[in-house]
């Protein structure tokens, strides 16, 4: 029986289709403002919510993207804190690209393309942007608990850490942002930047996923992938997207199973202060996942033992089937979405103890467990 046999998605036959009213090629032509606004404004069924700012406007609502309102900087550029006044005072996020940076004005209009005519409760919301001359700004809604990132690795005293089913459900959620974009968008959407910086957290600590600069239209017809020019973040991508260029949606989900490896242990995708052998997560991680014995000395130790014995056994499962190496053997994102949603549920004893007695709703989940775990 397969791994994920007992929890296969249903089709989905209401897609959001990018084709009808919007050519999204993601090619930035001397227009540059003006090709952006014709585009958006060709949408035929007022999809669009996104607004038009003036940079003075942003200016105004930074106070000048002063340093004090900075909360955040990546690839694309420096995110700073901002209250629109022209609706409601509204706090936002605004992302100032870089003029000397990595992403450039292709990856300014993907983004802007695909979150004004994709929405989901999983996908950040973007209020808006600016164009003008050579400043590219995107606002976005403003997340309270910042990055994923920012609550696993490096954690000062005073910050709390992650509970188990916190870190579970933040993990559906983002599933289910990939779900959307692979699934229900027409053609498929590829993220193709998928990684813990990239997944902001609301103040309840939803999850929804920002910087879409780097996401590709996954392949229609009797195409099997895309090839592209390999981008992204070493380390996250798929290891045939790395060596072929060759892109799905599965290669996706070998990025969702690194960020998951990196919650459920704590530990970075690479981390150069660690000794040789356990620089690399995966590389550290798949052997031990072929023996049970040694699973929670996989785990955060900020966790402190609080997490359910087999639930630990069964995200691992998940985090190494989304791992295989042959990308058409790894599973759809919309079997995991299935999976973590049991794993989400605070129905399983705390406590790592092997002799835990297990709750009736875990006990016939056994299907779950990988055949190939020894």
């Amino acid at each position: 029986m397969s791994f994920f046999a007992c929890c296969k998605s249903q089709d989905k036959n209401d897609k959001i289709s990018l084709k009808k009213g919007v050519n999204i090629c993601f090619k930035y032509d001397s227009g540059k403002r003006k090709y952006i606004v014709e585009e958006i404004n060709r949408d035929e069924k007022g999809n669009i919510t996104s607004k038009i700012f003036s940079y003075n406007e942003l200016c105004v609502a930074t106070k000048n993207f002063h340093t004090s309102n900075m909360v955040g900087e990546g690839g694309f550029g420096r995110v700073y804190k901002g209250r629109i006044k022209s609706i409601d005072n509204k706090v936002v996020a605004v992302k100032k690209l870089n003029k000397d940076g990595f992403q450039g004005s292709r990856e300014f209009l993907a983004e802007v393309m695909i979150l004004s005519f994709l929405h989901h409760s999983n996908l950040v919301n973007l209020v808006g942007y600016c164009s003008e001359g050579d400043q590219k700004i995107l606002v976005y809604e403003y997340m309270a608990n910042g990055s994923l990132e920012d609550h696993l690795f490096e954690l000062p005293q005073t910050k709390k850490p992650l509970d188990w089913y916190t870190r579970m459900k933040i993990a559906e959620g983002a599933a289910k942002g990939l779900e959307y974009l692979h699934a229900e968008a027409n053609p498929p959407v590829i993220y193709r930047d998928f990684k813990a910086s990239n997944i902001l957290l609301d103040e309840n600590f939803n999850p929804k996923l920002s910087d879409f600069g780097l996401a590709k239209l996954g392949p229609t017809g009797d195409k099997t992938h895309v090839s592209t020019r390999v981008m992204g973040t070493y380390g996250y991508c798929a290891p045939e997207y790395a060596s072929t260029g060759q892109l799905t949606t599965r290669s996706d989900v070998y990025s969702f199973g690194v960020v998951f490896l990196e919650m459920i242990t704590g530990r970075r995708v690479l981390d150069y202060s660690r000794s040789s052998e356990e620089q690399n997560l995966v590389n550290w991680a798949l052997p031990l996942l072929k023996n049970k014995r040694k699973y929670a000395s996989m785990v955060d130790p900020l966790l402190k033992g609080n997490y359910p014995t087999r639930g630990l056994l069964q995200a691992l499962a998940i985090a190494a089937m989304c791992l295989l190496e042959d990308a058409n053997a790894r599973p759809l994102i919309g079997d995991v979405v299935t999976a973590l949603g049991v794993l989400a549920m605070r129905h399983v004893q705390v406590g790592k103890q092997k002799n835990t007695k297990e709750t009736s709703s875990e006990q016939g989940e056994g299907s779950w467990e990988m055949s190939f775990i020894e």
